[in-house]
This record gives structure tokens, C-alpha cells and sequence, in this order.
């Protein structure tokens, strides 16, 4: 897919270190050097227990036992994760791992987030959130790691990539999050009105596309070294229209379309974290999604600027594909997933199309009239 322009003296690959390889972007570039890159990378991709981030000492033997000749760093703490947490995952773990980097002499690539980037159309590379002890911790530790980077880089020579993501959609998260979690609302029937109003839009990130890139990136380090990319679908989606086709797919009768104002919202919001703290005080354990602390942005446009990507020598094998051609796909790789974890049951599969309706219509349409009376 990307292109090969590296060469293997003797046939010996060259290997990499990569962290954070349990999530969907680590597991998807774990599982792509292993299957289409085989014998020109060879990746490790150790556990928390085997490489602790938040010990240096543990990062940098580590990496002088096993003298990886590059390192990708997918780890993230969760969108919820304690100031300490974050900091010591998000912050710390990215400089010990570019310490390390710098003193093998080896690239670093690190995976950054739209967190770090105001509302606003056509956002570059070279926008940013000011930096304020006001910011939620995910934003906070995430910027601080990109400025961090960045001026280890002016300073010592450190030879890096950050690769700036948007909204993630892809087969393989074992989490129910971002993107996911708004799938399972609506097909779990618990997102009665729209969260969001007619205007927003937002960038997506197809996590398929990101090995790939990362294959390409790794061997056209003069072009990608020492700078910021923003790895988006160029164009950007409607929240509303999103979750209605969504709806539409499913042919579900909820979300209605009623735009709930911010306000509202936010209060419900509040409302819902403080029954949260009162089920704590009487011994139940209970957590409220890690999206909503940071609802404000169903409600504003925040769309990324691709031209850099477009302008580079990497090349988009698929770049008709987007979010929705994706959606069949995903929704039946995902209901399927949840209905087997007994996670929801609510919604009826004789009208969960996911493709195979419309197959029907051009293959054998005499199928469709049979349903009328079921």
C-alpha cells in the first residue's frame, strides 16, 4: 500500500519498538508490519507490565537491551484519566520514550490528538490550543508532549514525527469509546435527541488508512522528520447528519430530530454527575462517559486542514473512502461484537440493513416483498 523504498541489507529487517500496541491504532499497525511489511520491519510491541512508561529507567534499558532502530508510541491514558495519570502517561511516558530515542540516535513517531486544537474550519498544523492550567488533563498533558517534542528537537536534533489524529473510525476497538460510544448509544436506544446542533462538523480519522502512513513515514524520514501532520479524511462530517444515517441504517425511531440546546444539555450533564457521587456514597459504583466531559464540542465546528498530507508523496490508496461508506461495515462488525457481550438488545434485526437489503434490491428483489408480512 505504501511505498517500499527502503532496502534490507542481507535481508535483515529493521526493528522497531511500539508502545500502546493493545488499542485500535496500535493493534492496526502491529498486525499490518506483521502481515504486508513481513521481513522489511519486524515490530515488538511489549505490555505495561513488560515496559512501564512512567519508569524511565525501565524505558531506557529497555531500549538499550533490544536497540530498536525506530519507535512509534501509541499510548494514551483515557479521556478521563486523574491529573496524575495523564501526566505520567501522556507527558512523562512520550519524553522517556524521546529521550530514549535521541540517545540511540533512532526516530520517534508519536500519536497526537485534535484535543490539542481550538474549535474553528481548516485548522493547520500549526494550530494550537494556548497552554493553561485551565484545560482539561487530556488536552494539557497531549499539548505539553508536542511542545516538549518540538523543542527537543530544536535543541538536541531529535528526529521526529507526531501524527495528529481526529475522530478514529475502524473495526477492532475493544473499547467503547470516541466514535464508538456514539454508535452504541444509538443502537443501544439511549441518545433520544440529537447532542449536537445543524451546524457542527468535525474531521474523521480512518484508523485502516494509519499503518500505511506510519510504513511510508518510516522511510522518507527527510520529508516527515520534525514536523506535525494531521492524518484526516479531507472531508469533514456533519454530527447530525452522521448520527441520523446511522438511525436511518438501523431504522431505529430514536434519536428524534430535536436539536437539544447546549444549555440543556449541560445541565442534564450535571445533573447526571452529581446522581453519579450520591450512587458513589451508598457503595455503587458508577462512571458517566468520558465523551461527555467534553460536550461543548458536539455543539462546534472543529474541522482539520489536510493539504500538507494531500501535498506529501504519500499516496491514499482508497480515498473515496469515508466515515459513511464505512458504516455498513462497522455497524455490523459492532452490533454483532456487542449483542455477543450481551451489551445491548434493543435493536430489531430484521430491520438491520448493514448492506444486506440493498443487496437484496439488486440481486434478488422478490426477497423484499417476502418481509412485508413478517
Amino acid at each position: 500500500m505504501a511505498e517500499k523504498n527502503i532496502e534490507c541489507l542481507g535481508n535483515v529487517a529493521k526493528s522497531g519498538l511500539l508502545v500502546g500496541g493493545s488499542g485500535l491504532i496500535g493493534g492496526g499497525i502491529l498486525h499490518y508490519f506483521k502481515t504486508y511489511v513481513d521481513g522489511e520491519f519486524e515490530l515488538m510491541g511489549p505490555n505495561s507490565k513488560q515496559l512501564s512508561l512512567r519508569n524511565p529507567e525501565d524505558v531506557r534499558l529497555h531500549v538499550r537491551r533490544h536497540r530498536p532502530e525506530f519507535i512509534v508510541n501509541c499510548a494514551i491514558a483515557a479521556l478521563d484519566s486523574n491529573p496524575l495519570l495523564a501526566y505520567q502517561i501522556n507527558y512523562l511516558g512520550t519524553l522517556h520514550l524521546a529521550r530514549a530515542a535521541l540517545e540511540q540516535g533512532i526516530p520517534y513517531i508519536h500519536f497526537s490528538s485534535a484535543a490539542v486544537l481550538p474549535p474553528g474550519e481548516n485548522l493547520t498544523e500549526d494550530d494550537h490550543l494556548e497552554l493553561t492550567a485551565k484545560l482539561p488533563n487530556y488536552p494539557k498533558s497531549k499539548l505539553l508532549a508536542e511542545m516538549a517534542l518540538a523543542e527537543m528537537h530544536r535543541k538536541y536534533g531529535l528526529d521526529y514525527t507526531i501524527i495528529r489524529l481526529a475522530v478514529v473510525y475502524g473495526a477492532h476497538d475493544h473499547k467503547i469509546q470516541g466514535f464508538h460510544r456514539m454508535l452504541f448509544a444509538i443502537a443501544d436506544q439511549t441518545m433520544p435527541l440529537l447532542f449536537t446542533n445543524r451546524r457542527a462538523a468535525h474531521s474523521y480519522t480512518n484508523a485502516m488508512k494509519i499503518p500505511p502512513f506510519v510504513h511510508h513515514i518510516l522511510t522518507h524520514r527527510e520529508e516527515f522528520g520534525g514536523r506535525i501532520w494531521h492524518f484526516v479524511d479531507p472531508a469533514p462530517v456533519s454530527l447530525s447528519e452522521l448520527i441520523l444515517t446511522i438511525k436511518s441504517y438501523l431504522q431505529l425511531k430514536r434519536p428524534w430530530k430535536i436539536y437539544l440546546p447546549y444549555p440543556v444539555a449541560h445541565f442534564g450533564a450535571g445533573i447526571i454527575h452529581w446522581l453519579i457521587r450520591m450512587l458513589g456514597r451508598i457503595g455503587i459504583d458508577a462512571r458517566m462517559p468520558a465523551e461527555l466531559l467534553f460536550m461543548e464540542q458536539f455543539y462546534q465546528t472543529q474541522t482539520l486542514s489536510s493539504r500538507r498530507l494531500q501535498e506529501s508523496s504519500f499516496f491514499d490508496p482508497k480515498p473515496e473512502t469515508t466515515v459513511f461508506t464505512e458504516l455498513p461495515h462497522l455497524l455490523e462488525y459492532y452490533l454483532t461484537r456487542w449483542e455477543a457481550l450481551n451489551l445491548i438488545t434493543t435493536y430489531n434485526k430484521d430491520f438491520f440493513d448493514c448492506g444486506r437489503q440493498s443487496e437484496d434490491f439488486v440481486n434478488n428483489p422478490s426477497k423484499l416483498l417476502e418481509t412485508l408480512g413478517k
